[in-house]
């Protein structure tokens, strides 16, 4: 970023109109099936699954979903809720169902399967996530009243549980095919959004080459791709450094390579 090639253009600049597009890339090993992005579901549509995969503050707090794989366990504390939301819009814009097998989580993709279990009395529930939350400290899923009470969460409140991602876009991957891709170390997993970090911006091709070709194999996971538009009857060329799996990952690679000027930019 400190050395001009060819016809440069300040990604400062730039930013209102690249940080509107996005690519779709690959997964970030080879040892990781990775699938699509989320798309439309019949539960949740396009426009709802890339709004709810956007970083966002709550009570002080940022949350960054990032990436989930089928087999990934987390431990915490479930909660519930019901009555007080029965009838009102989830994050997914669906119309919350204190009857359906649902559930909030803080940085799981709209429409994911888990299995939740409770520790306290081994009782466990499959639940598809269509809202965020619990926004409590130490608390990990808020499952609605149905699969609340299929684990005692009715009469506990709260309890220990842990929580096993099973599937994506509501469906849930069979256990033989979980087993295998655990024994083959290939874990199914969704990535979340398209982070890259726009690296230039150039009217002249041979500058976005030069660039591309500075970054081209530097870094093992990411690779620089050439990006054009015409705005204004003119082609502007950029070069994306694409592969990361969350905006946290973005600027914490911008933050230690120093790439001052950089930017995020994603679908």
């Amino acid at each position: 970023m400190k050395h001009s090639i060819g016809k440069k253009i300040s990604p400062f600049l730039l930013l209102g109109f690249f940080s509107s597009f996005g690519i779709l890339f690959t997964g970030c090993s080879q040892s990781v099936k990775t699938v699509s992005n989320p798309t439309a579901t019949k539960y949740t549509s396009s426009a709802r699954h890339r709004a709810t995969m956007r970083s966002y503050k709550v009570l002080g707090k940022r949350y960054y979903p990032s990436y989930a794989e089928v087999g990934q366990v987390m431990h915490g504390i479930s909660s519930w809720y019901g009555p007080n939301f029965h009838g009102k819009y989830t994050s997914n814009g669906e119309v919350y169902n204190m009857h359906a097998r649902t559930a909030a989580h803080k940085t799981l993709p709209m429409d994911t399967m888990v299995r939740v279990k409770n520790l306290q009395n081994g009782k466990t529930t499959v639940v598809r996530i269509n809202d965020r939350g619990p926004f409590v400290k130490g608390r990990i899923i808020d499952c609605s009243y149905k699969a609340g009470k299929e684990i005692g969460l009715d009469r506990l409140g709260i309890a220990k549980v842990t929580v096993e991602v099973l599937g994506f876009t509501g469906k849930v991957e069979s256990s033989s095919r979980i087993a295998q891709n655990r024994k083959a170390k290939k874990p199914t997993r969704i990535l979340l959004s398209n982070f890259g970090i726009q690296v230039g911006a150039f009217r002249q091709y041979n500058g976005a080459r030069t660039t591309k070709h500075n970054y081209k194999g530097k870094y093992s996971r990411y690779n620089p791709i050439i990006k054009h538009f015409n705005t204004d009857g003119k082609k502007l060329y950029r070069v994306w450094l694409m592969g990361f799996g969350s905006e946290q990952e973005s600027r914490d690679f911008i933050t230690a390579h120093k790439l001052y000027g950089a930017f995020i930019v994603r679908n």
